[in-house]
């Protein structure tokens, strides 16, 4: 804080509402710098020690989305309304592009892409159970999860226990060109957040973004903020969380209409690119 101070520092600005924002607080208390702070997903849900002082010391609060703002404001009262601004984080819409000449009604398998660390969280569990239920359903699917993380063992283990080996790949942690021409590949984007035990829940997450800007139907979780992004029927499809048999239902609609597919998928980019942009978000 001291140092912030010599250096001339006019406004430290903390992402995530948790410890972060417990010391841009702390600098704020100790050399009067003025702060703010952004509140992204778990980091809100889990903890809200010291939330309220947090915001009420603030000199703003940006949400990533109008449920985390709401969230606050339940928690720490209307009168800081004024204070809390609602930024969606951004994506770069050249960069995840469709690819030209696409066929989503080619023959095969349904390709799916799920995009996220290996956790709880990403309900990468449900979206295993919703492929056993297609399968038995005779539906032919291959789901590629990308990512890594501290469910892996657990989630190999179930796809073997459902006799799902060769439909579920795991492909570990990718770069991001890599996860591009993932998105680019499949003919649809599954995000099956859920909320866990200890509190943890999504904001808006950036792979559900980043699937839409390539063109992709998403399948989404109706939690948190991911309706802003995602309307139901007009962009993709949202389910309930930890819900296998709908979520197994919403991905055999999408494989018997490979037309409603492509109007998904072309509202989702026109909405990425009016709301999502990241070069508009920064500014």
């Amino acid at each position: 804080a001291r140092c912030m101070a010599e250096d001339g520092i006019t406004h430290v600005h903390a992402h995530f509402a948790s410890h972060p924002a417990a010391a841009a607080f702390v600098i704020h208390r100790l050399e009067g710098i003025p702060y703010s702070f952004t509140a992204h997903g778990s980091d809100l849900h889990r903890d809200r020690h010291m939330l309220c002082q947090k915001v009420a010391e603030s000199r703003f609060v940006v949400s990533v989305s109008e449920y985390n703002r709401r969230v606050i404001l339940d928690a720490c009262g209307d009168e800081n309304a004024a204070k809390l601004a609602v930024i969606h984080c951004g994506i770069d819409a050249e960069f995840f592009r469709p690819a030209a000449g696409e066929a989503s009604g080619a023959a095969g398998p349904l390709r799916l892409v799920c995009v996220g660390t290996l956790h709880e969280v990403k309900g990468q569990a449900v979206l295993i159970e919703a492929c056993r239920l297609l399968a038995a359903r005779g539906i032919d699917v291959r789901c590629d999860l990308v990512g890594d993380g501290p469910d892996r063992a657990a989630l190999e283990q179930q796809a073997r226990g459902t006799g799902l080996e060769g439909h579920v790949r795991f492909l570990g942690a990718l770069t991001r060109a890599e996860v591009a021409a993932c998105l680019r590949d499949a003919h649809i984007a599954v995000v099956p957040s859920v909320p866990t035990s200890d509190g943890r829940r999504e904001g808006i997450p950036v792979a559900l973004m980043e699937a839409a800007a390539t063109g992709r139907p998403v399948i989404a979780s109706r939690l948190s903020g991911i309706p802003e992004a995602i309307e139901d029927g007009v962009q993709g499809l949202l389910v309930e969380p930890g819900d296998a048999q709908g979520l197994a239902d919403a991905i055999a609609r999408l494989a018997a209409d490979p037309a409603l597919r492509e109007r998904l998928g072309a509202a989702a980019r026109e909405r990425m690119l009016r709301e999502f942009d990241v070069s508009a978000k920064v500014r």
